[in-house]
């Protein structure tokens, strides 16, 4: 098993399975990314969250293809990162002039 700090299968519904393949049948196993040449032909083995969060409605979930799914959650990560970043920037920038300056 993967060492992972994230509790996202925690959050799943106990019938996540159920869902999954429902899921995974409804997009008839076929990646549903989009990309500049069209749809991804890959094969779909994975069920992506469309919109972050804990909403496991049939309309935000999608079939995803385990590459695409990297990507997108990597994507993701490297923003949440990002914002993370900018409001420690903000909590510590300084709001008086430099002596230099002075």
């Amino acid at each position: 098993m993967a060492w992972s700090s994230s509790n996202r299968r925690s959050r799943l519904p106990k019938d996540w399975a159920k869902i999954r393949a429902r899921v995974l049948r409804r997009d008839s196993h076929q990646c549903t990314v989009m990309t500049e040449s069209g749809r991804c032909p890959n094969h779909a083995t994975e069920v992506d969250h469309i919109r972050p969060g804990d909403d496991h409605s049939m309309s935000n979930l999608r079939a995803i293809c385990s590459p695409c799914h990297k990507a997108k959650s990597s994507r993701e990560g490297g923003q949440a990162l990002a914002r993370k970043r900018r409001e420690i920037e903000q909590r510590f920038r300084r709001t008086e002039k430099h002596p230099g300056e002075l």
